[in-house]
């Protein structure tokens, strides 16, 4: 698949998905692209002459009343950065952690496998500071993509450490995977300490930025797996043979039924992070009258995820009007 690229926007030659490496390609040719849309390039060159978009008429003020640090909004489909804010400013970002955390699993595969929630948890969840749980049962046994679910969901710190342990096999070893994952994807400005998001062993050892969240965003929105899972409202696990019941809702704002939420028509995923540093952060994608947008905002200040919601929104529905 070629591309062709003019200042901060893509086009896509030929069928097939996007590549990690055309994502990293795509994203780093807007490297000057700021706040404000006028720092995009005002055409799309396509390798087709015919293909070639005439310029547009003057740049779109971008959304409006919005608490970030950082963020950025991108044509899934095309890659054309639509906004952004301190695109390639280095930042932690919270439990969106978990979305590599997810894709070492999907990407080793066997998750049919069934796994022993290991007493060792307790442990790892009293030594952290106000972690996020899904509530699971020291001695209980699910599969890899129950995991999944309790991981991404609830956002399972529980869940994120019993995979690890799993799929490392250990901490050391499955953080280690992350990274190198990232690297093969060109997620050259993001880096994993922990495999949860939780701050360890500082606030700030962990870090990625907009772009490269939204490369990931991409990446792991490919997976059907993965895409299915983020997309849920909740996920009922009824008690079976070796666990117990459970019961987890989708923390995404835009999606999950919790108190404060706010569902978002269209809507598909993806993930929320929060710690002190980062502040409340959400890694988010829409579609809308065949047009799908993926997004992310960091640093929104608040006492509770669901603040994300609102800023989302806005961001959704600007890029949605103008585009």
């Amino acid at each position: 698949m070629a591309l062709a690229i003019t200042g901060a926007v893509a086009v896509r030659v030929g069928a097939g998905a996007l590549s990690p490496g055309a994502a990293a390609h795509i994203l780093n040719a807007s490297r000057q692209a700021t706040a404000s849309p006028a720092a995009l390039a005002p055409t799309i060159q396509a390798t087709n002459p015919a293909q070639a978009q005439a310029p547009t008429s003057a740049p779109t003020p971008g959304p409006s009343g919005i608490k970030v640090t950082g963020g950025a909004l991108v044509d899934a489909a095309t890659d054309q950065i639509l906004w952004s804010k301190n695109l390639d400013t280095e930042r932690p970002i919270g439990s969106i952690v978990k979305v590599m955390t997810a894709m070492v699993v999907i990407e080793e595969g066997n998750l049919n496998q069934v796994i022993r929630v290991p007493k060792s948890v307790l442990a790892y969840l009293k030594s952290q500071d106000q972690p996020s749980v899904a509530g699971l049962k020291v001695g209980d046994h699910l599969t890899a993509q129950e995991l999944l679910e309790a991981l991404m969901l609830p956002s399972g710190c529980d869940a994120a450490y019993t995979l690890a342990m799993t799929y490392g096999p250990g901490i050391t070893a499955f953080i280690a995977k992350m990274n190198a994952l990232a690297q093969q994807w060109d997620l050259t400005s993001t880096y994993f300490s922990s495999f949860d998001g939780l701050p360890w062993p500082t606030e700030y050892s962990t870090w990625s930025t907009p772009a490269n969240l939204i490369m990931l965003g991409l990446d792991a929105m490919q997976s059907p797996v993965f895409r299915a899972i983020v997309a849920r409202s909740s996920y009922r696990l009824p008690a079976g043979d070796g666990h117990h019941g459970y019961y987890w809702q989708n923390a995404n704002p835009l999606i999950g039924t919790w108190p404060g939420s706010s569902p978002y028509p269209g809507a598909i995923g993806i993930k929320t992070g929060d710690t002190k540093a980062a502040k409340n952060c959400l890694l988010f994608e829409a579609t809308r009258g065949g047009l799908t947008l993926i997004g992310v905002t960091l640093g929104t200040p608040g006492d509770d995820i669901s603040v994300t919601g609102p800023v989302a929104t806005k961001v959704l529905n600007w890029g949605f009007a103008h585009y």
